[in-house]
């Protein structure tokens, strides 16, 4: 059997859980105050803004590190038989681009 206590130790023991339990309700008004919601959800929406942008910079590096290695080789340098059929193609579409907006132009 358990020992009897005494009122003194029930008493202290009455004040200390009361003590929690303030502090419990103090941590849960904390929580679910209007402006500790909204710090929470900025807070996530920054980490998730943060995450996609870092995934995007690693995605546009590795694109950019593909595409440099493809026109360049060994030393750095670049690689005519590769840049110059690009580089033709991109006057080419520019052109159309031009001549598209010109008809445009026209037209109103």
């Amino acid at each position: 059997m358990s020992e009897a206590r005494t009122p003194a130790e029930i008493e202290s023991d009455i004040v200390r859980r009361r003590q929690e339990l303030a502090e419990t309700l103090d941590e849960l008004a904390v929580r679910v105050h209007p402006k500790t919601i909204a710090g929470d959800v900025k807070a996530r929406a920054a980490a998730t803004v943060d995450r996609t942008a870092g995934r995007a910079y690693v995605a546009v590096n590795r694109t950019v590190s593909d595409v440099r290695a493809r026109f360049t080789d060994e030393e750095g340098r670049l690689r005519p038989g590769r840049v110059v059929p690009v580089a033709l193609l991109a006057v080419g579409v520019a052109g159309l681009v031009v001549v598209s907006v010109r008809r445009r132009g026209r037209r109103r």
